[in-house]
């Protein structure tokens, strides 16, 4: 982690600063000194375990365009069917989609502090971990937080939102769009 305290953060981890400030959450973002776009790269970063990164996977819903935020454990893949069974059919969601929803570039997607606030889902798998990160508006950018913090940042609940460890071959990212394309 870089221990420059004076450093000019990037705007969207200002934005995310901002907004755990105004939910008086304990801890400030930080600013690692490699990227951190996947959640192996975060976990390696921060010496923890693969699955206390959090994730934030974003779908775009079908019918209506709307963005939908799965924040899930780094060691955890999608199943974007038990998704769809709560929200909706579910579609791609590009580069370009995430940027305009979320304000966040792919790789440095928060939990919270979203430009146009996402339908939300949480890995109830998180809540395996007393402390957990996730990112903070840049590849760089982290906050640590327990899983017990998530629904009061986000307004959501956990739920069974992920493949069972037997379907598939875990792949990891911390922020990205459907299943190919995941990233953090």
């Amino acid at each position: 982690m870089n221990g420059s305290e004076h450093q000019v953060l990037p705007e969207g981890v200002q934005r995310v600063k901002a907004a755990l400030q105004a939910a008086g959450h304990a801890h400030k973002p930080v600013m690692l000194d490699g990227a951190a776009r996947t959640a192996q790269e975060a976990a390696d970063s921060l010496g923890v375990q693969l699955g206390q990164i959090a994730k934030s996977v974003i779908f775009k819903r079908k019918e209506d365009g709307v963005a939908v935020l799965v924040v899930t454990s780094g060691d955890r893949r999608v199943d974007e069917k038990k998704v769809a069974a709560r929200v909706g059919k579910l579609g791609r969601a590009d580069a370009d989609f995430v940027k305009a929803h979320t304000g966040f570039s792919i790789g440095g997607v928060s939990p919270v502090a979203h430009l146009h606030p996402p339908l939300t889902l949480l890995d109830q798998d998180l809540w395996r971990f007393d402390e957990i990160w996730a990112a903070a508006g840049h590849p760089h950018g982290v906050f640590r937080l327990s899983p017990q913090d998530l629904p009061g940042l986000t307004g959501a609940s956990a739920a069974d939102v992920v493949q069972d460890s037997t379907d598939t071959p875990v792949k990891t990212a911390l922020v990205a769009s459907p299943p190919a394309q995941e990233a953090t």
